[in-house]
C-alpha cells in the first residue's frame, strides 16, 4: 500500500467515517472548511455531536499519529466546531472532540481526547 499526502489523508478519513458508521453514529459532513480552517470529520449520535480530527501515518517510526495533534491544534478545533455551530442548522446538547489515529488499516478512536 502506497500512498501520497493527499491520498493518504483520503484514505484515514474514509477508515474513521467508516468506524463512526460501525459504532452507531451518523455522519453529519466530511472536511468542512471556513475561513479559519477545516474539520475532517463532524458525527452525532443521539444529541452528542463529535469533532473528530484524523490523523494518518504509514507507519509510527516517528510516534503516534495522535501526538501530531497539540495545543494549538485543539484550540484551533474549538474555534472550528464553534463557527461550524453558529453557521449551521445543527443543534446539540454536547459537543466531543475526538482523535483518531490511523497507521494503515489500524485505526484507534480516542474518545474525549480533549
Amino acid at each position: 500500500m502506497s500512498y501520497g499526502g493527499i491520498a493518504l489523508g483520503a484514505h484515514g478519513e474514509r477508515l474513521a467515517a467508516h468506524w463512526y458508521k460501525s459504532n452507531g453514529y451518523v455522519i453529519v459532513t466530511r472536511n468542512w472548511q471556513c475561513e479559519i480552517g477545516e474539520i475532517d470529520l463532524i458525527v452525532r449520535r443521539g444529541n452528542e455531536l463529535v469533532v473528530a480530527e484524523v490523523k494518518t501515518r504509514v507507519s509510527d517510526r516517528f510516534g503516534a499519529p495522535s501526538e501530531a495533534v497539540g495545543f494549538a491544534k485543539q484550540r484551533k478545533l474549538r474555534r472550528l466546531a464553534a463557527a461550524f455551530l453558529e453557521r449551521t442548522a445543527v443543534h446539540c446538547d454536547e459537543v466531543r472532540f475526538d482523535v483518531v489515529s490511523i497507521i494503515g488499516r489500524d485505526v484507534e478512536v480516542i474518545e474525549a481526547a480533549f
